[in-house]
């Protein structure tokens, strides 16, 4: 199930505004890696710790002095909540709620606001797993809504729909994988009506779609998801390519890694069905294009790598998968040589946030780990954010296995923030902290 909402980040200098616009930090502001913790304690770097209504497992997304996270409340998941946080101090500035339009019993087997929202300088655009849509103001304003399921068919999937948004300057894109008529649609961002809508053979997925540029620049919306990775044109829906020697793609989303470059991620499935296929999806791909025509290549393939709820990531010409049972495997990102596999403190459910030197794997249950980015193994940092003894979240909404689960993390300048059900933490240098 995708309900991992987490972010990479290639980090070079600061910027007067901080932004991290969608989910796995796609169009974030750059970042300097002193300016956030490595190490860190309750008492010295936890700077703030806010309380959210209901149960979510979204990523956050930040624009300058706004962060906004999404939940659900209610047995039967009555409710949807946009919550709008101030960065400084992690105070409440505004809370929206919708009603559900198709709600179903909350539980920990189905998506909980899984889907993470987009942000731009006019407002934060949200979609649940209903299929209820809404478009909300820096004032919390609505500017639009949506509800897909009654327009186009209620969802069929086990566990809900989990696909975050992607966007670009003018349209927001939808991903409705799922058992029933399955699309792709993008949504005119100022009033909210459909740009183009293409259809899709249905499917079992919980991956995000993601824009990735070929290698001159063209820019491709790209959906890896169970048995195909699609790319299409993001002006009028138009099916650029599709490669369909992958199996077991259901939840990695893509991720631009520049010159063309995304990674697929991979697994077996719970009962194994995906198997056979899956060893050999997880590869690097190119998309390259030349006037009209855009082509998709796969590279190389990680040998022995298997994917998780988490995304591979490439960083410093570094490619790294992390497996279900929480052992990480480093590639060179040229030739897809392995260099080390090493297990970490615990599995995740969030992609590796990658800064500086350093990339951060935190732990499904509140322990991260940080390592040194290249080719050699190397802890820089173990930190515990709090223990498997503290209280379930929420009152509704224990992780997979009970208790805490961290969903997402992102980063600013000087503010590393990690997300739980119905906490948000806010990370700083101890200087910055108090």
């Amino acid at each position: 199930m995708h309900v991992i909402s987490i972010c990479f980040l290639a980090c070079l200098s600061s910027t007067v505004d901080d932004h991290w616009p969608g989910f796995l930090g796609a169009g974030a502001s750059q970042v300097q890696a002193e300016s956030l913790p490595q190490s860190w304690s309750d008492a010295e770097n936890i700077a703030w710790q806010a309380p959210l209504s209901g149960y979510g497992q979204s990523s956050p997304v930040i624009w300058n002095d706004h962060i906004y996270v999404t939940s659900v409340e209610g047995e039967m998941k009555e409710k949807f909540h946009v919550i709008a946080l101030r960065l400084s101090d992690g105070s409440q500035i505004w809370k929206y709620t919708l009603d559900n339009s198709d709600q179903m019993e909350s539980s920990i087997y189905v998506s909980r606001a899984a889907p993470t929202p987009v942000v731009d300088a006019n407002g934060v655009y949200v979609f649940y797993e209903s299929g209820d849509m809404v478009a909300l103001n820096h004032d919390g304003k609505p500017r639009w809504t949506r509800a897909l399921s009654a327009e186009y068919g209620k969802y069929k999937s086990k566990f809900c729909l989990g696909a975050s948004l992607a966007q670009t300057d003018d349209a927001v894109f939808v991903l409705a994988d799922h058992e029933g008529p399955a699309y792709v649609l993008a949504i005119n961002k100022d009033n909210g009506e459909n740009i183009w809508k293409t259809e899709r053979q249905s499917r079992v997925g919980w991956s995000s779609p993601a824009i990735v540029k070929s290698t001159d620049g063209r820019p491709v919306l790209v959906v890896s998801s169970e048995g195909s990775v699609d790319g299409y044109d993001p002006a009028n829906g138009e099916l650029l390519f599709s490669y369909e020697d992958v199996g077991g793609n259901t939840v990695c989303t893509p991720i631009d890694f520049g010159q063309g470059r995304f990674l697929i991620g991979a697994s077996p499935g719970q009962q194994g069905q995906d198997g056979g296929r899956a060893g050999a999806s997880n590869v690097l791909m190119r998309i390259t294009s030349a006037g009209d025509k855009v082509a998709i290549e796969k590279v190389w393939t990680a040998e022995r790598a298997m994917a998780s709820f988490c995304s591979p990531v490439i960083h410093d010409g570094y490619a790294y998968w992390l497996n279900r049972t929480g052992v990480v495997l480093c590639f060179d990102a040229e030739n897809g040589e392995l260099k080390y596999q090493k297990r970490l403190a615990q599995p995740c459910w969030a992609t590796p946030l990658c800064v500086g030197n350093r990339i951060y794997f935190v732990g499904q249950k509140g322990v991260t780990t940080v390592i040194q980015s290249g080719p050699e193994f190397k802890v820089l940092a173990e930190n515990t954010l709090y223990t498997d003894e503290e209280p379930a979240e929420g009152g509704q909404g224990q992780g997979q296995f009970g208790g805490r689960t961290e969903y997402g993390v992102v980063a600013v300048n000087g503010s590393l923030l990690i997300r739980t059900g119905d906490i948000l933490y806010c990370l700083r240098n101890s200087a910055d902290a108090k």
